[in-house]
């Protein structure tokens, strides 16, 4: 069920055309916090708030957004992209030890860490070291953007997350309105 919620979107909301599979390393930050690096980001024309999620890299098949990736899966050298993914268990802070995701839905507030984060095909840092056996990336990416869209997330939107109930600015995506 938990797979169906989140595959459903993506039909409604992102051209089929700018999916591709990739295979491979990847991170996953569905269950991630995000903090502001202070810096911007530029997507698609328009400028966001940066944010750092720590997640965890997995190798295996994910989804991508290829206009953000600029068609390729390939990432340079000691990086990985963020991706999404349909496993529903895996390695999530603060002890990186696998656990089942549990996805909810939160409303986005204008309070400090009360946005969304979107790391959905973004690059990202591997750490040097891995931690508890789990190989960790930093990956960036813009908060209050919509992954489907690339629009503004305004305060008082409904997104959804895997990230625990308190996590700054979680990794996730606004629900997408019937108009968009």
């Amino acid at each position: 069920m938990k797979k169906m919620l989140l595959l459903a979107l993506f039909p409604v909301t992102v051209s089929a055309a700018d999916l591709m599979i990739c295979n491979g390393e990847f991170a996953l930050c569905a269950a991630s916090a995000s903090v502001p690096t202070g810096k911007s980001i530029r997507v698609a024309g328009t400028e966001f708030q940066e944010g750092m999620a720590v997640c965890p890299v997995l190798t295996g098949k994910a989804i991508a957004n290829s206009s953000l990736m600029k068609g390729s899966c390939k990432a340079p050298a000691g990086k990985v992209w963020s991706l999404f993914s349909t496993v529903t268990e895996y390695p999530q802070a603060p002890s990186w030890a696998v656990v089942s995701m549990t996805p909810r839905s939160f409303t986005t507030t204008t309070e400090a860490g009360g946005g969304m984060s979107n790391q959905w095909s973004f690059l990202c840092d591997k750490q040097a070291k891995k931690v508890n056996g789990v190989q960790l990336a930093n990956c960036y990416g813009p908060i209050n953007e919509s992954p489907w869209n690339n629009g503004r997330v305004a305060p008082g939107t409904t997104a959804f997350t895997a990230a625990p109930v308190g996590a700054a600015n979680p990794v996730g995506g606004d629900v997408p309105s019937k108009g968009k």
